[in-house]
């Protein structure tokens, strides 16, 4: 089983192809695992879109209903999805990658540039979560999570509340601000999101702000789902070393 332990979490993954590598988190917010890829709600399967060019990394999040568990506490937020993250690359002696992430993958993604850039090549956000207007309690997606975990014993309606607070109090792309999404340096490319938890202002906020980004406003289906995976797999292998 591809899976290790890693300060108090057991972390499951898997990989596809050869090549250069790209870490991916699939979308479904709190409840992110592998096997949503090919589900409807993700229409560019990193596993078979990008695995006949690249080695696929892919993973359940912790506590997400998969493979990979960890502790559940009031302190937690999106630094400890990132310590999972780079436990996963220091796991397979991976120093570099490209990042792959939709949904809440995309708040995956600004957190790892803020706290690991020198370990990102390049990075494509597809419908990147966010918030226009004052935070409104718990979402629908993570009381939905919250109920799958309610009998557990570290779990109570306290921890909840801290951990619903410590993701998503902050608003904007929640795991950083404005003033940081203009420092970052790797390439990135933004498809744009047009729901409520992924609205398109944020989206295109987020294209302006990174100093180098390429924005595809329409993707997720037919027909600018098939040029927008071309798109996608330009850049990534534009931005990949040759040595």
């Amino acid at each position: 089983m591809p899976s290790f332990e890693h300060h108090g979490a057991h972390i499951y993954y898997e990989e596809f192809g050869q090549g250069f590598p790209i870490l991916t988190f699939a979308p479904a917010g709190l409840r992110s695992v592998i096997s949503v890829w090919g589900q409807p709600m993700a229409p560019i399967n990193p596993t078979t879109d990008f695995a006949k060019d690249f080695r696929v990394i892919v993973m359940d999040q912790r506590n997400a209903g998969g493979q990979s568990r960890a502790p559940i506490t009031a302190k937690d937020g999106w630094d400890d999805y990132t310590a999972d993250h780079i436990a996963v690359l220091d796991h397979l002696r991976i120093d570099k990658c490209h990042l792959y992430g939709q949904c809440i993958g995309g708040s995956f993604i600004i957190n790892m540039l803020k706290h690991h850039p020198e370990r990102v090549q390049g990075a494509v956000l597809a419908q990147p979560i966010g918030r226009v207007g004052p935070m409104a309690g718990r979402t629908a997606n993570f009381n939905g999570w919250a109920e799958s975990v309610k009998d557990r014993p570290d779990v109570n309606e306290a921890v909840l509340d801290a951990f619903n607070a410590n993701l998503y109090a902050s608003g904007f792309v929640y795991c950083a601000d404005r003033d940081f999404v203009k420092t970052i340096k790797a390439p990135c490319m933004v498809l744009a999101g047009n729901d409520e938890a992924h609205p398109w202002p944020i989206s295109e906020e987020l294209s302006k702000l990174l100093p180098s980004c390429e924005f595809v406003p329409e993707w997720k289906t037919e027909p600018a789902l098939t040029p927008a995976k071309a798109s996608v797999m330009a850049f990534l292998k534009k931005h990949t070393p040759t040595h």
